[in-house]
């Protein structure tokens, strides 16, 4: 029960992230109305994406410096589970985008920049199906992973901000936390960033788990 703790604890932020996300009280805002509840799924993918591929990043240097196999499946299979956060990303941002700006794609610098950035990841996971022999596979994969997410900090959090926006907080467009973001929202949001990134974190635990256990079988055969 020690050691999974951690799960437990996903399992019911998620629970509450859903139920309290679907039925709580929210701020009466021009334009947003009720689609404001989709800050408690889209920006915590966001960050449950930034922080996983974080980890897919660390672990990229880990394998440059000690080349294992486990450290190159971690950081494989958290780059995995990084990009299907930033595809349900882009797809929850897409549904909000319509409501509130009209279009599900508005050419905005933020839509168009993290587009880019998925992009690159999944030319990251391309290149990693273009070699046979794993340990090439992995010290080439790991070196792109490195300037990938090099690439992807600038994209989501710099250039946006350099030109006119209409996602807030980028390209002088106020962000939530300065205008509207009340307490009613925190209560909720907070939790839902720990729940989806614990949730991230495990799927990549199994997953690595997973092909761990199946490169040992293959060694045996």
């Amino acid at each position: 029960m020690k050691k999974h703790w951690w799960k437990i604890l996903a399992v019911l932020l998620l629970v509450f992230t859903v139920v309290a996300g679907m039925l709580s009280e929210v701020p009466r805002l021009p334009i947003l109305n009720e689609t404001i509840r989709n800050l408690y799924f889209h920006v915590p993918m966001w960050f449950g994406m930034i922080l996983i591929l974080l980890v897919s990043f660390v672990y990229s240097i880990k394998y440059l410096k000690t080349p294992t196999t486990r450290n190159d499946i971690i950081a494989a299979e958290a780059a995995k589970v990084g990009i299907l956060f930033g595809v349900l990303g882009i797809i929850t941002g897409m549904e909000w985008a319509k409501f509130t700006w009209g279009d599900y794609w508005s050419n905005d610098p933020k839509q168009n920049a993290s587009a880019i950035g998925l992009l690159i990841y999944f030319a990251y996971l391309v290149l990693r199906s273009s070699f046979n022999e794993q340990q090439q596979r992995a010290r080439i994969s790991a070196v792109y992973n490195i300037f990938a997410f090099a690439a992807l900090i600038p994209l989501l959090f710099i250039l946006p901000r350099l030109t006119d926006s209409l996602h807030p907080g980028n390209g002088g467009n106020p962000g939530f936390n300065s205008y509207d973001l009340d307490n009613r929202l925190r209560a909720v949001f907070y939790p839902a960033v720990i729940g989806w990134t614990l949730l991230g974190v495990w799927i990549v635990n199994i997953k690595s788990r997973l092909e761990l256990l199946k490169q040992r079988l293959y060694e045996t055969v």
